[in-house]
């Protein structure tokens, strides 16, 4: 039971705004009375005018009642939109059985209810209402007041005739309710692949973006980081031996010659020849993914297992910046270690970085690879001198391109009493060795030609 009204309640996919529901309810309001007054005054048939006007009555205390408890905008999750409805469809059963039943020929209008449902709400929801429907439609063949007539008497319709329109009734309660679904089914999945597709476009136009950054920023800091190279050797030379400002300069120097390179590598992405023909083991890449970071602080632990002879795959800057990005975050965010972890079997291989630090927040985890979206701190004064603040973009910019590598990047937080955070990387072998393959032939292909 608890299964079934948690489906009914579930507005994740379907769901039916309250102010469509309330219009809908107007208009049949408006129709009812317009035919019960024509009816009784229009024609001057007799029928329980009384009784009709309070059921329709009935219709208009609720509206008010929503109206004014609920604003427009409110949606309906399934079980309340299938409650209004099954009221609605209740409702009309007592006007049908004040005015002949199913001899009356607006019984058909006990479809519209199980429309609106099939075309917005869960299917469970649908099926409730049909069921409701067919029973009320059952017992309205057999019992119902006489059909309002003139100074005559009522005709006396065969059973036969009843019999058919209660039939035609549940066949096109289903055909409808059928047909209605699939067409809304059909338009809502469209508009679902819709938005993926513009989700998708959207993130390779950041990604082509930061592209452009990436080559822009290559060529403009390249000055600059010439200028404080060839200062920062002029300082050396000028210093005098043993001076304290001497492992100072040399620092300085150092790291503007690694902003140099990892300019070098972001403006010529993909586009170095030399980098295609060579070789790499995982321990290799490994080594050359935490070279920078040897001497920062965390103590580095690195770990290679396999199952298999060790795979040999290509450099390629993606994964090498991918994974240098995520171990640098390991490393800022670590208080005494972060560990590499490298597996290898016939089908996939992994590389896992983990961290002792504080772990992801739960605000952010699920969201992680997506721009704009980061585990630092707001930049304060203080967070800009100890730790820095990120927009990150370097997450985004790493899961891309581990992606596109053919990677599948998955993050998580350690399991208790463990702390730290956790991200793990898998490659497909298979399509790791063949691009091996393909850029050794490519290589053959190239001497054998003239």
């Amino acid at each position: 039971m608890l299964g079934v009204l948690s489906d009914f309640g579930d507005s994740s996919v379907r769901s039916l705004k309250l102010d469509t529901l309330v219009k809908l309810r107007w208009l049949a309001v408006a129709g009812q009375t317009a035919a019960v007054l024509f009816v009784r005054f229009g024609l001057g048939f007799p029928l329980p005018l009384a009784s009709c006007l309070v059921l329709v009555a009935a219709s208009v205390a609720l509206n008010l009642a929503l109206r004014f408890q609920f604003s427009t905008i409110h949606r309906l999750d399934g079980i309340h939109a299938t409650v209004l409805l099954g009221y609605d469809v209740i409702q009309l059963s007592g006007l049908l059985y004040l005015t002949g039943g199913l001899e009356n020929p607006f019984a058909f209008l006990l479809l519209a209810p199980v429309l609106v449902s099939s075309a917005s709400l869960p299917p469970r929801s649908t099926a409730l209402l049909g069921v409701v429907v067919a029973v009320l439609v059952t017992v309205l063949a057999g019992f119902h007041l006489p059909l309002p007539w003139g100074l005559v008497s009522p005709p006396s319709l065969p059973a036969l005739y009843v019999l058919g329109t209660w039939l035609a009734i549940l066949l096109t309660l289903s055909f409808s309710a059928l047909y209605a679904f699939r067409v809304a089914d059909e338009s809502r999945r469209l508009a679902e692949a819709l938005a993926a597709t513009e989700l998708v476009l959207q993130h390779e136009q950041h990604l082509t973006a930061l592209d452009g950054l990436a080559a822009a920023a290559a060529h403009e800091l390249g000055t600059p980081l010439g200028t404080i190279a060839v200062v920062t050797r002029e300082m050396e030379r000028e210093l005098p031996a043993g001076s304290p400002l001497a492992d100072d300069v040399a620092l300085l120097r150092s790291q503007s010659e690694r902003c140099r390179d990892i300019l070098r590598k972001l403006s010529s992405m993909g586009a170095d020849p030399d980098a295609y023909y060579v070789r790499l083991s995982i321990p290799a890449l490994i080594d050359e993914v935490i070279e920078p970071f040897r001497d920062t602080g965390p103590r580095l632990v690195v770990k290679c297992i396999g199952e298999t002879p060790e795979p040999v795959v290509r450099r390629n800057p993606a994964i090498l910046y991918g994974l240098g990005n995520i171990v640098e975050n390991a490393v800022d965010f670590a208080e005494s270690e972060v560990s590499v972890f490298a597996s290898w079997n016939a089908n996939e291989v992994a590389i896992t970085i983990s961290d002792d630090g504080p772990g992801f927040s739960a605000a952010v985890i699920d969201r992680l690879g997506e721009p704009w979206v980061t585990t630092r701190e707001p930049v304060t004064d203080r967070a800009v001198d100890e730790v820095g603040g990120g927009l990150g973009l370097g997450f985004f910019i790493a899961h891309t391109f581990l992606q596109r590598s053919g990677g599948k990047v998955a993050y998580a937080n350690k399991p208790f009493p463990a702390h730290g955070a956790e991200i793990r990387v898998v490659w497909p072998r298979l399509q790791m060795e063949q691009a091996v393959a393909e850029i050794e032939a490519e290589a053959l292909e190239a001497l054998r030609s003239p």
